[in-house]
């Protein structure tokens, strides 16, 4: 959850000046544009970090797709990914950031309208937002690449990658074999990637 809850007026408000001060959004990292072709980990996440997208199977299978054919219209390749029940990570190699951003929008818009209904919860929030890391090193790549098919172990939702069914972890381990794939984890721990993520 948002360590923002667990914060004092206080130190809230000095979060808030130190992001004004220096341009930064109030609530959640910028988006840099980047111009030309870089490899970025997408994150999006349910407002509240509430299980929205996994209410039942359907709902994630259904955002599984949509996520992945939103990415797939403006990205040279898809690396990996990971559906969970409340926010999802694509790790992806495009030109075009801001139009695989808008076409998520358009999902994430389409998908609130649609699960609102079928929850009879018009006018609840359902996404929080999306943002995007270019990675700036190989090893940088990789950390991401165990982070995203590890993230379901990570949330404690299954014990073995290829238990969650809502990623490219199976595809990941049949294409480059089991021996290959544990090389990667040892040579690029994730150790506490990701763990302030939440932080503003």
């Amino acid at each position: 959850m948002y360590t923002w809850r667990e914060m004092t007026e206080d130190e809230r408000q000095e979060v808030l000046d130190y992001r004004k001060k220096n341009s930064l959004p109030w609530h959640n990292p910028p988006h840099l544009d980047l111009e030309g072709d870089y490899i970025y980990l997408i994150t999006a996440a349910c407002f509240n970090h509430l299980p929205i997208i996994g209410k039942n199977k359907e709902r994630l299978i259904e955002c599984e797709k949509q996520v992945l054919d939103g990415c797939d219209k403006f990205s040279e390749e898809i690396f990996a990914w990971c559906i969970l029940p409340n926010h999802y990570h694509v790790l992806l190699q495009t030109e075009q950031i801001k139009s695989v951003r808008r076409e998520l929008g358009l999902f994430h818009g389409r998908s609130s309208r649609t699960w609102n209904i079928e929850d009879k919860q018009t006018g609840r929030q359902v996404w929080h937002n999306c943002f995007e890391r270019p990675m700036k090193s190989e090893r940088h790549y990789y950390a991401s690449l165990n982070y995203v098919h590890h993230n379901a172990v990570y949330h404690e939702y299954v014990s073995r990658w290829t238990d969650w069914l809502f990623s490219s972890a199976r595809d990941f381990l049949e294409e480059i074999g089991e021996e290959k794939a544990v090389e990667i984890w040892r040579s690029y721990p994730i150790l506490d990637y990701g763990k302030k993520w939440d932080i503003f």
